[in-house]
């Protein structure tokens, strides 16, 4: 009996869920900005290694609770097209977001990034450096990921 009550309890909160009503997050949510950077990701093959980093709080602009709230990161090179890097971070689980409520702050690193022997700091001054920016995509509940801003990535070294 135990069993069935809370399988009939789970059924129930996602069908709640999923019937939500939908929620523009391109206007639902305020992506606050804390840092942007190059985070000092230790050395790597005997080499110094770089990554883009974002640190942000996202808040809920909508007048409902946001629950199931995921960022996707995808990193590019300045002038490129191409995907350099991703990252995602769960923004708010079952508990939600509430209406209003701000998120904790939420980091995303790229796992690629830029590798050298030159100290950190003058990596980020190398003629062959291409500064880069992140694009972020949230996505609520079941429905499809939506862009919601793009960053510039701060020539800046990041060591926490």
């Amino acid at each position: 009996m135990r069993a069935s009550a809370l399988g009939a309890l789970v059924a129930a909160l996602a069908l709640s869920a999923a019937c939500a009503p939908p929620v523009d997050l391109s206007t639902a949510l305020r992506i606050e900005v804390v840092s942007t950077g190059w985070f000092d990701a230790g050395i790597v093959n005997g080499q110094n290694k770089l990554v883009p980093s974002i640190a942000f709080r996202v808040r809920n602009a909508s007048d409902q609770t946001l629950v199931s709230l995921q960022i996707n990161a995808i990193f590019r090179r300045v002038g490129e097209k191409d995907e350099w890097g991703t990252g995602f971070v769960t923004a708010a689980g079952s508990s939600g977001l509430a209406p209003g409520a701000t998120s904790g702050v939420l980091t995303i690193r790229s796992r690629l990034g830029y590798t050298g022997t030159d100290p950190r700091e003058e990596m980020l001054h190398n003629s062959q450096f291409v500064d880069a920016v992140v694009e972020l995509f949230g996505k609520y509940g079941s429905a499809q990921w939506k862009r919601i801003g793009e960053y510039p990535i701060a020539r800046t070294l990041i060591t926490k």
